[in-house]
């Protein structure tokens, strides 16, 4: 599941239903992409980052493997 990605869908009051009409897909489909049983394709995800004003890796990533984390 991406956990960060619901958490940001929530602190904005945002509808799985409104999210995936800014993505041009289905709700049904989006559920699938934030449950983690569909993968997001980089252009939603490029606008996801962009919706939340998040990088991606933020939202996308483990914590573990974050761009710019130190090992």
């Amino acid at each position: 599941m991406q956990y960060k990605l619901f958490a940001l869908r929530k602190e904005q009051n945002m509808s799985q239903s409104e999210v995936a009409s800014l993505l041009g897909i289905t709700t049904k489909t989006y559920g699938l992409k934030e449950r983690g049983e569909s993968p997001f394709d980089s252009d939603e995800m490029f606008k996801l980052s962009r919706l939340f004003n998040r990088p991606m890796d933020e939202i996308f990533l483990p914590r573990s493997h974050r761009i710019g984390d130190k090992f």
